[in-house]
């Protein structure tokens, strides 16, 4: 094969995840060459607006997937929590690796020990989730890279933040737990702050007509993983939910069992909806959560939050 080219986006955590994956197809195809290809996507210009704003979670792959329907790149590496439900038409997902921390967590300056005032999120299921946490504290939409957003702790004026809330899979594939010593972490139980459908997992895309690089991808393919986010899509894809609306799902695996754990909330943190389910078939487990959550009075809940929108 000639050169294997990877697409990623140019933050230091698309980076990250892009090395990873060339290294490990290294390991699994002695002799095989990589080469990554950055791309800037409309996510990644436009930061001064929450993403629910501005068109939802195809913002951070749409110039990724332009490379791969030009063939100028033979997969693009992408955070799977940034990735809608459907795919463009020709695309897959290749491989699915193992699964990282699938937690949040609350980031504060270190000698802080007082309930927070002011919250930065830009994602809606956080924000939620952090008004019934702390009733009394306002949320503060913050865009950016990862360093960016830890640093509104220490700015001045309308610009600082209390508490922000980040993925804990991305602090420690930079290692940023054990080398920012000015900030306290504290992940946060995902039984009771469920996570965002896929976070901690990796998706490789790649073109579905693609034989060579599908057979390339597969050694990196975690078929458990894989099952558990299939089951959280299938929910988020029920709901017809994406960063615009504040529902959450998490999966875990025993063997060939699924539970599922998943919720819709009011923005305002009022109203939180959840539901846990077992079951074998992943599409169907999320599709069953999704219409018992939706029963239950979700329906309603995301019906008001796309009028107001």
């Amino acid at each position: 094969m000639v050169t294997f080219r990877i697409a990623t986006r140019g933050s230091a955590l698309a980076l990250w995840q892009a090395n990873y994956v060339a290294d490990r197809l290294r390991e699994k195809h002695p002799g095989l060459e990589t080469e990554l290809v950055v791309y800037k996507t409309m996510g990644d210009h436009i930061l001064d607006k929450p993403l629910a704003e501005i068109g939802g979670k195809g913002l951070f792959t749409k110039e990724l997937e332009e490379g791969l329907y030009a063939k100028a790149v033979h997969c693009a590496v992408h955070s799977l929590k940034d990735m809608p439900t459907q795919l463009p038409e020709g695309m897959v997902l290749g491989a699915i690796p193992t699964r990282a921390d699938v937690r949040d967590c609350i980031v504060r300056r270190v000698d802080d020990v007082e309930d927070p005032t002011l919250v930065g999120t830009a994602s809606l299921r956080r924000m939620a989730l952090a008004q019934e946490r702390w009733p009394d504290a306002r949320t503060e939409p913050i865009r950016g890279n990862v360093q960016t957003r830890m640093g509104r702790l220490y700015e001045s004026g309308e610009r600082r933040v209390d508490a922000v809330i980040l993925a804990m899979a991305g602090l420690l594939r930079l290692g940023l737990t054990q080398t920012e010593d000015r900030y306290d972490f504290s992940p946060l139980n995902p039984e009771k702050w469920i996570p965002a459908v896929g976070q901690g997992a990796l998706a490789i895309e790649c073109r579905d007509d693609d034989a060579e690089t599908l057979a390339v991808l597969s050694a990196l393919h975690d078929e458990q993983t894989a099952h558990c986010v299939t089951a959280e899509r299938a929910f988020m894809r029920a709901v017809e939910g994406d960063c615009r609306v504040p529902v959450g799902g998490y999966a875990t695996a025993d063997g060939d069992h699924l539970r599922l754990r998943a919720f819709i909330a009011t923005t305002d943190g009022q109203t939180r909806l959840i539901e846990t389910r077992f079951g074998r078939d992943a599409d169907q487990l999320g599709r069953d959560v999704a219409q018992l959550l939706l029963d239950a009075g979700g329906r309603d809940i995301l019906a008001r939050l796309r009028g107001r929108g």
